[in-house]
């Protein structure tokens, strides 16, 4: 059996769709339109069981010093399998590895978070930017979600070389 964490692509958005929704439909996350998962695509990361997206989280950058997991599901036919540590661990290596120096996430399962480092923190200190995507939520007024936040590195990391993504020859 393998397990490949991997980018997004286009052939992903009806699985990471898929994924989503019954989660929505349950409160448990806010929902992401189709249109809006091809928007933010680039954010997206799966993890492929066995051929089979099991599993997805995004991570969206809001500051130089500030990112957010989100939208973090694993498949129920896939749980209990380390999925999702691992998409938390690739968006934190991810983010570090762009120079990001913390990262939060706001869930209903503050123990898992907790149990790889993060620590709670009170929502209200949080930058008033990461509200923008919140306001959509039918909870909004009266959110129940924990926020959990953990240290990435310090501000002296180096940032990732740019790769290019396409080179030719002038001649």
């Amino acid at each position: 059996m393998t397990l490949k964490i991997r980018p997004a692509g286009i052939e992903d958005v009806e699985a990471i769709v898929g994924l989503l929704t019954p989660f929505a439909e349950q409160q448990l996350i806010l929902p992401r339109p189709r249109d809006d998962i091809y928007q933010h695509l680039q954010e997206f990361l799966v993890a492929e069981y066995d051929g089979v997206v099991a599993g997805a989280a995004a991570m969206h950058i809001y500051t130089s010093k500030l990112a957010e997991i989100r939208s973090l599901v694993v498949d129920g036919s896939h749980q209990g399998r380390g999925i999702g540590r691992l998409l938390v661990e690739a968006c934190e290596k991810w983010g570090a590895g762009l120079g990001v120096v913390n990262i939060f996430a706001l869930t209903y399962v503050p123990g898992f978070f907790v149990g790889m480092g993060y620590e709670r923190v009170p929502k209200e200190s949080l930058p008033h930017k990461i509200w923008t995507v919140c306001i959509h939520c039918a909870k909004f007024a009266d959110c129940d979600e924990i926020a959990v936040q953990k240290r990435l590195s310090d501000e002296t990391v180096e940032p990732v070389p740019v790769v290019p993504i396409l080179e030719r020859e002038n001649g």
